[in-house]
């Protein structure tokens, strides 16, 4: 029975499991010492998306389109286990920190720019709370404030394309020059017939 590659990209996550991830991270802020019923939490969580405007599920629409951008170039250069699927180790490399760091959406953009303006307004908001303030902001932002970001994030995508570009290539010759195999046979073979020929020279 092969066993799961450690190797293969995290599968991507949902609107909605980005949302209970705020949740629980909220939660645990506001509750550290609190033991958490799964059950009753998931129910609680359910509920309150349910409930949610789609203007409110909008940053977590957004964190999932992400998501799946990464997901899907990850899986683009994923090579897997090989062999018999006995459970082999992979060929394919640990994540490189050099590898060049997605660029952010023009919504992505502007929380950068308004979180601390919106924290320093509201410091008793949690990290959903912060979320959901953003996400409002951005809905009632003005079509040539977001054309600016929409500048920005295009600029910064294409860049990350250069730079991807760039670092594969990179990879591949690295990957080429270390599988080159090398001669080094004939000259130690060379170098062991020496000590033989000295003494017939006369």
């Amino acid at each position: 029975m092969g066993k799961k590659d450690p190797n293969k990209p995290r599968g991507k996550m949902t609107a909605y499991a980005f949302f209970v991830q705020t949740c629980r991270s909220e939660h645990k802020k506001a509750h550290p010492d609190e033991q958490v019923v799964f059950a009753d939490f998931s129910r609680k969580c359910a509920e309150r998306w349910r409930e949610m405007s789609d203007k409110e599920k909008k940053i977590f629409n957004d964190m999932a389109g992400r998501d799946k951008l990464r997901y899907d170039k990850e899986m683009a250069t994923y090579v897997p286990t090989g062999g018999d699927g006995g459970g082999k180790r992979a060929v394919k490399r640990k994540k490189d920190p050099n590898a060049p760091k997605r660029p952010q959406s023009a919504f992505f953009l502007f929380c950068g720019d308004r979180r601390g303006e919106v924290k320093k307004a509201n410091p008793t908001f949690a990290v959903g709370d912060v979320a959901k303030a953003l996400g409002k902001m951005w809905s009632e932002c003005p079509a040539d404030e977001k054309a600016k970001y929409d500048v920005l994030a295009k600029a910064a995508k294409e860049k990350y394309m250069g730079q991807v570009a760039a670092y594969k290539d990179k990879q591949q010759r690295e990957l080429s020059g270390a599988k080159k195999p090398r001669k080094e046979s004939s000259s130690s073979s060379s170098s062991g017939s020496d000590s033989g020929s000295d003494g017939d020279s006369d």
